[in-house]
């Protein structure tokens, strides 16, 4: 009986295996005019090459060989990269509505069933992404209302800071704090104190699931679902966040629902409330209390940690380049002073603090792989046909990394921002937010923080390292996905 049971189990495992094979041949048969790339292997693909190893480098070294648009496997599935300034021009803005849609990534369907404004297709993204710049934009996007509400939020951690009292902190909880009240203010309605146990424990679900859709595991699991959802990790951990996320915005919206004026509504939630009151009849409308949940942790997600960890980065960049500290200082102190409030009208006269958090941007390349596009219908690209339904990856770091733009790329250097006379310098490769139709929707807030933070604390401290500013290392750990600064403390001395 044992020597049967052995035999079954071998001839379903080769059964299995053929079953694999065929699919494996017929997908490759398919790939018709794709792109060139390296010989993946049966079933696994490309990934061993990539295990261990920061993507966006050895997309570089393929792109050397086979081009700056190319073909790989990530498990069964091809992928095509684009990794240059023209070939993401041509796709993402010359071609745009060819490329703007999103491929099924298992891991975010399981969670959010593709809902929301980030991860969804056709009607449901049109509709939500519409509705939701529409909402940021009354709130105040772009315009002074924001402003306010950055500048605001900047005193609060400018407040936290000095009372620190010149002592060796871990500023990553003050920033991400800072940068979540911004948007929370927008889809809340209100501001969140720094010790708010409920509002922490919601940044830290968000900020977790972000870290751990970037990690390798979640990338094999995207590549292996099947298989993955037998391999213990943290990938498993998404679902139970997400859960836990639902419940606070729920009981947030429970709150807004017992107080709605449709006559005046005050932020993200009362809009979206009053959107659903509004098509309550309409059994296809996409206003749901499952895609309000999702647009604000879509929202959240997106105009926290991409903000806050620019942030944290910049700050220890600074650490490293006192000269350049001293300089973007200076001339904060020329056109502000010591006491007047950064504004960002303030931003003309300020070329070099501007070349400064631009140059942090493109140094960093945070989001080194553009969240994944997906093509709407089979499509001529470059003398090659990509499928309908093909993930197309862009690989921003090639852009913002791209040694005939910026000269010795690697270098941080404000310089590769400004004119031979100190004026501003604009690029088109400038694009750490991605670009064309799925470009991101609080790029304009984004900057807008970026700028009105960082003057605000220069203006007000001195950045003073714990250790030799030589000895500070400032290469990103190493995720596949994004890249992230090494934890580190720091003083600030009131200037």
């Amino acid at each position: 009986m044992e020597l049967l049971g052995t035999c079954t189990a071998l001839l379903v495992i080769w059964i299995s295996f053929l079953l694999l094979s065929a699919t494996w041949k017929s997908k490759m048969y398919r790939k018709g005019k794709m792109p060139p790339g390296p010989t993946p292997l049966p079933i696994i693909g490309n990934v061993l090459q990539l295990m261990g190893k920061y993507w966006d480098q050895e997309f570089s070294k393929i792109s050397e060989k086979y081009g700056p648009v190319f073909t790989l496997y990530l498990g069964m599935e091809p992928v095509v990269m684009l990794n240059d300034y023209e070939s993401i021009k041509e796709a993402l803005i010359d071609q745009g509505n060819d490329f703007s849609a999103r491929p099924k990534i298992p891991l975010t369907y399981k969670v959010s069933k593709d809902g929301g404004i980030v991860f969804s297709n056709g009607k449901t993204w049109k509709q939500l992404r519409q509705f939701s710049l529409t909402t940021l934009r009354n709130f105040g996007m772009g315009k002074r209302s924001i402003e306010e509400r950055i500048q605001k939020e900047a005193q609060y951690l400018l407040e936290q800071f000095h009372d620190t009292k010149g002592q060796p902190f871990d500023p990553h909880h003050l920033i991400t704090c800072a940068t979540s009240n911004v948007i929370g203010s927008i889809i809340f309605g209100k501001h969140y104190g720094y010790d708010n146990k409920k509002f922490q424990t919601f940044i830290k679900l968000i900020v977790e699931s972000l870290d751990i859709f970037t990690s390798f595991y979640a990338q094999l699991f995207n590549a292996f679902p099947a298989f993955m959802e037998w391999v213990p990790g943290p990938h498993h951990h998404m679902i139970a966040n997400y859960v836990k996320c639902t419940e606070f915005i729920l009981e947030e919206a429970k709150e807004h629902r017992a107080t709605l004026d449709p006559n005046s509504p005050r932020d993200f939630i009362d809009c979206f409330l009053i959107r659903m009151d509004q098509e309550k009849h309409d059994e296809a409308s996409e206003f749901t209390t499952e895609n309000m949940v999702t647009c604000c942790t879509d929202l959240f997600g997106a105009g926290t940690e991409t903000t806050s960890t620019t942030l944290k980065y910049g700050l220890l960049i600074l650490q490293k380049y006192p000269e350049i500290e001293e300089k973007a200082q200076k001339e904060i102190d020329q056109v502000l002073g010591r006491s007047r409030m950064p504004s960002m009208a303030d931003r003309r006269q300020m070329p070099y603090t501007d070349a400064v958090i631009h140059e942090i941007q493109r140094f960093i390349s945070l989001v080194s792989l553009s969240v994944p596009h997906a093509m709407v219908k089979d499509t001529p690209f470059r003398g090659y046909v990509i499928p309908k339904g093909t993930t197309v990856f862009p690989i921003l770091t090639s852009v913002l990394h791209d040694g005939k733009e910026f000269p010795n790329p690697t270098e941080f250097d404000p310089g590769h921002f400004l004119n031979e006379d100190g004026t501003f310098r604009k690029s088109d490769y400038f694009m750490p937010f991605s670009a064309g139709k799925r470009v991101c929707v609080g790029e304009s807030m984004a900057h807008m923080e970026l700028f009105l933070f960082f003057t605000s604390i220069l203006q007000n401290f001195k950045l003073k390292p714990i250790t030799d500013p030589k000895d500070i290392d400032v290469t990103p750990l190493e995720k596949p996905v994004n890249r992230f600064p090494r934890r580190y403390e720091f003083c600030v001395i009131p200037r």
